[in-house]
Formats: C-alpha cells, structure tokens, sequence
C-alpha cells in the first residue's frame, strides 16, 4: 500500500504532516509513505518543478497525497518552470482527468458562510470537473495582430471521446448520490460548449435512472448562491469547474474544509485540499489542516477502496468541528498542530 506523499511549497508541509499522522494512526497494513519533491521546493532543489525521480515515485505508488504549490517569489520563471507546473505535468502524465470536489455544510457552521444559513445548511453536492483538455491544455501563445498590437490566446476545445469520459464519471457519481446530474455548459455562444452538451445527451441514454438537466455556466454562478441546496452532482469543463468548485467552497465556509481527487482511468489518483499554498502564513503553524486530512480520507476511498476508514476520518473530522476545533479560518483560534491533535484523538 504505497502512498507518494508531495508537500510542495508554503503551508502545504504544514498540512500534510497532519494528514500523515492520521494515516498512520490508522494502522493500514503495509502502509509505506514515500515523499517526493514538487513545485517551488522542487525547483530550487533540482531546477525543475516536476523533476523525472517525483514522477516516478507518482507512477510507482497507488495514490498521491497532494499538498500545495505556489511560489510568488519564483513567477519570473519561464511558465513551463512555474512552480504550479508541477500539478499541471502530474494530471497530464498520469492522466488524471476527473476532479472530484464535494462541497458539504458541516452541521454547526452555518452562520459561518458568506450564505444565509437556512440556505446553506442544504448544501450537499459534489463537482466533477474535466480536468485535461480545455483552454488549459489547449493551443496558446502570444501573437502581433495587422495593427501591430500585441494579442494573446488560449483555444478553448474539447473532442467527443474527453466529453464522453467525463460525462460517465458524472453520471456513476450522481447514481451513488441522489440520481440527479446538471451538466454545466455555454453551449449558447461557444461551439466547444454545444459539442459538450450533445454528448452528455447520448451518454445519458445509458443511464435511465439519472435525472439530467442543463445549466448556462452564468446562471450555475448565479444558483450556487441563490439555491445551492438544489443541486446534487454539476459536471462541467475545466475552466468552469475551476471557477466554480472555488465559489462552492466559500458557500460553505471555508476552503480550508474542501477537499479534492483527480482520478484516472484506473486506481491512481491525486488528492489535494484545494486552498493554495499561502506564503503568507506559511511556518507559523495557523493553517488548517482539515481538507488535507478530509483529502487523505477520499484517497483511502477511491484508490484503496477502504470505505470504512475514509468514513472514520471523516467522522472525526465533523465531530472535532462540532466540539468547537476550529482554525483562524472558521473565526478560531487554533493551530495546525493542534487540529491535527483534535482529529486524531476523535479517531
């Protein structure tokens, strides 16, 4: 049962340290953790990001546990050595091409949303977001148009085959929630969007038993805010997925309780909180630890299969935030170590 453990840059040692304890508090049999460099770290250590020995640690283990990247120091680099190349390269190499972002209201933190919060108690949905094709992987550069002006651009595009694989992922995960699927789209005013829209329409003949409705990406924004307790699973591009698992996580509180998992075709998969790597407080012991650990918890789940104990982490989890454990983010007063120490005593 081998786990490559990424801290990366900023508080995402931090972080991960704590996520580490609870694995290990576990007691897996055969558990071993193998640490590689990556982002900023990296860089300055081997002059690349994503360096060929923490690629092969990735490929060798049967999940990745994901701290964070990011360096402001380092954004004169060339893009491709940017330390947030490194996440980039990882999903691209392994082919890691569903996101998972579940975003759920923990009971007693309702008036802690930017939400009302009879409107945020009933958050409860999960975002499935293509993560390998898009404008993020598309054609781009830097061109002089005839009058001499300086352009950018980034194409935008998707092929059947990525919607279609996508759009399986979405539909499985609405089947094991609540059978209802809204597909996220632009198909109003983009052609790539169209396309999208009509294969998520063949692909849901395969499933009778799930609900599936349409949403412009515009109006998706809007109802995240107005009535987020409607939707159960949002399947949606990479850009819009990353827009809006972002906006989820502050209908919810915090982005320091949201975790992630970028999943392959098969077992391997990447899991992440999906906070940034925040330099500002990076070594003084203030970040929360708890979407890394609720990462951990999704990594036991989807690449190992253990439900039981992704279940026990999350429970503890809920129940430290239920006594009151809560990091400078939720308006607390309480430490990254000592987060850690709350969950693991709940464990």
């Amino acid at each position: 049962m081998k786990i490559a453990v990424f801290a990366g840059d900023g508080i995402g040692p931090e972080v991960t340290r704590e996520a580490v304890r609870v694995l290990q508090a576990l007691g897996l049999p055969g558990l071993e953790l193998v640490e590689g460099d990556v982002g900023g770290a990296a860089y300055r250590k081997h002059g690349h990001p994503l360096p060929q020995q923490t690629l092969d640690i990735a490929k060798a283990s049967g999940g990745i546990l994901f701290g964070a990247v990011g360096d402001f120091s380092l954004d004169g680099l060339e893009r491709h050595l940017r330390p947030e190349q490194a996440i980039l390269g990882l999903r691209k190499e392994l082919g890691l091409f569903a996101n998972l972002r579940p975003a759920t209201v923990f009971q007693g933190l309702e008036d802690l949303t930017t939400l009302r919060p009879e409107v945020a108690r009933d958050i409860d949905l999960l975002i499935v977001r293509e993560l390998n094709g898009d404008v993020y992987f598309g054609e781009k550069g830097m061109r002089q148009t005839a009058e001499g002006l300086r352009e950018g651009y980034d194409i935008m595009s998707y092929n059947e085959a990525e919607v279609r694989r996508i759009a399986h992922v979405g539909f499985r995960a609405a089947q094991g929630r609540s059978k209802k699927l809204c597909s996220v789209d632009k198909a109003n005013v983009l052609e790539t969007s169209q396309l999208w829209r009509d294969v998520v329409i063949e692909v849901a003949k395969e499933y009778p038993d799930v609900e599936l409705s349409h949403m412009y990406v515009d109006n998706a924004a809007m109802q995240l805010v107005k009535n987020p307790g409607a939707f159960d699973v949002i399947v949606t591009g990479n850009l819009f997925g990353d827009i809006l698992s972002d906006q989820a996580s502050m209908c919810v509180g915090s982005i320091g309780l949201l975790a992630s998992a970028s999943l392959s075709e098969g077992s391997l998969g990447l899991y992440e909180p999906i906070h940034g790597s925040a330099p500002d407080i990076a070594g003084k012991g203030l970040a929360n630890p708890m979407a890394t650990i609720l990462s951990a918890a999704m990594l036991l789940r989807h690449s190992f299969g253990l439900e039981a104990e992704a279940r026990r982490i999350e429970h503890a989890v809920a129940k430290a935030l239920a006594d009151g454990i809560k990091g400078g983010d939720l308006g607390g007063s309480h430490g990254t170590v000592a987060i850690g120490d709350a969950v693991l005593e709940r464990l």
